[in-house]
This record gives C-alpha cells, sequence and structure tokens, in this order.
C-alpha cells in the first residue's frame, strides 16, 4: 500500500508538473490600462485605454512559464478631453498616425508569491521598445457566476518614463513618470 501511494503521488505529481499553459483570451468589456500623471504640481490627470484584445498563457501549476501579449490601437486612447486627446495623438507624444499600435510582449516571469509575481516584457509605444516590470497580483481565478465559464482575473502596476519613448514634452514640468494601473479579466480561448 504504501508503494502504490507512492507511486500515485509520483504519477500525480509528474502529471501535475507537465500541464500545458491554457491560452486565455483577454475579456475586451472588463480589460483597462489607466495611466497618471502630475501637471505642473496641480493635479494629477487621467488617461485610459479600454476594450482591447490580448492573449495570455496561463500555467496554473507553473505560473513562470505563463505569458502574455497585449497590443491596441494608440488612436483609442481616452482622457475625457477632446483637445488633450488629439494633442497626445500628435508627434509631441504617441505619434498614432506613424504609430498606430501600442503593444507589450512578456519576456519572463518571477514568481514573488501564491498570487504575485513580476512581469518583464518589450513596451512598445511611440514605435520605441523599451523593458518594463510590471508588479502584478492574480485576482481571482474561478467559474465566472455569470458566463458559467473559467475566468480569471489580474491587476498590475509599473512606471514608465515618457521620456523613454520620445514623448518628454513639457517635463519636468508635467511630469516625465507615468504611473500606469492595468486591470484584465480573461477567460479560455475556444
Amino acid at each position: 500500500m504504501k508503494n502504490f501511494l507512492l507511486t500515485s503521488a509520483l504519477v500525480i505529481g509528474a502529471t501535475a508538473a507537465t500541464a500545458e499553459p491554457v491560452k486565455y483570451a483577454l475579456d475586451p468589456s472588463h480589460s483597462q490600462i489607466v495611466f497618471t500623471y502630475n501637471h505642473l504640481g496641480y493635479s494629477t490627470t487621467t488617461g485610459m485605454y479600454s476594450g482591447f484584445d490580448g492573449t495570455i498563457m496561463f500555467d496554473k501549476e507553473d505560473a513562470a512559464a505563463s505569458s502574455v501579449e497585449v497590443s491596441f490601437p494608440t488612436d483609442s486612447l481616452y482622457t475625457g478631453f477632446a483637445e488633450r486627446t488629439a494633442h497626445f495623438l500628435t508627434g509631441d507624444f504617441f505619434g498614432a498616425e506613424e504609430n498606430p499600435t501600442i503593444s507589450f510582449v512578456s519576456t519572463g516571469i518571477e514568481v514573488t508569491g501564491e498570487t504575485s509575481g513580476l512581469i518583464t516584457g518589450d513596451l512598445t509605444i511611440n514605435g520605441i521598445t523599451k523593458p518594463v516590470v510590471l508588479d502584478a497580483v492574480l485576482t481571482q481565478d474561478m467559474l465566472h457566476p455569470m458566463a458559467n465559464a473559467p475566468w480569471v482575473g489580474f491587476d498590475a502596476t509599473t512606471t514608465v518614463l515618457r521620456s523613454d519613448f520620445d514623448m518628454g514634452m513639457f517635463a519636468p514640468y508635467v511630469s516625465d513618470e507615468v504611473e500606469v494601473m492595468i486591470s484584465i479579466e480573461a477567460t479560455p480561448a475556444e
């Protein structure tokens, strides 16, 4: 009996260790990227991207083997003020006409806790690619109560310098540092 239990444990352990990552598709209706920056010391100003698509290869047994890839149209930016949005989309900042897509592709994941990790990846904005690190947390992993399907949620934060992406106009008066907050939901892709 002892040998049977040991053999069963080894087989179960080997099966879990070789489980394949599952491809998840982002839910565009519940995935947002919000960024904030200091405007001349007077206010914290906000912009947002929402409604975008992307995929996560999620390995529940070995989170470090997971990956993420997201891209979205640069001109889908929302700032709440049409004149600001229009200026941000020019060559002074995002250069949307010449660089119509913003993307992030992970290059590695360091697991830091039971539900947390650091996701390193390449962020491309304004035609320039730089490495960034997302401080990520798995917020939920369960059957969605309305969709009756597996669902996961993640939050992540990072700080980027506008000047790294040739978007440094008005710095340092308008802060070069931009705080980025990401919240996404995803379900297994069909």
